[in-house]
């Protein structure tokens, strides 16, 4: 029960965020929880969280910079980064502006 009112707030929070803010604040959470584990065993924790969280957000970074999406400025279908022109119009892609 005390994980779900975590994980739930977390959720909601993120929802709103681009994709590059949710990666780096997933990879953060994670990347603490994980230090904290590990550091833990050690006698450490905070400073394991601390050393966890730094580096999964950076990580999370570098892959929510990876998920941007385009969209066909004439149907509006959504596409990941890699594609250039719409398959369906023939038309430059587009990156939203949030």
């Amino acid at each position: 029960m005390k994980r779900a009112a975590f994980i739930l707030p977390v959720m909601v929070i993120l929802a709103g965020c681009t994709t590059t803010q949710q990666g780096t604040a997933t990879g953060a959470l994670t990347g603490a929880a994980i230090g904290g584990i590990i550091g833990h065993q050690s006698g450490k924790g905070v400073e394991g969280a601390a050393i966890g969280g730094a580096v999964g957000a950076l990580g999370g970074y570098v892959v929510g910079e990876k998920l941007k999406k385009k969209f066909c400025p004439v149907g509006g279908e959504q596409y990941d980064e890699s594609v250039k022109f719409c398959p369906k119009h023939g038309v430059e892609l587009k990156y939203r502006e949030e």
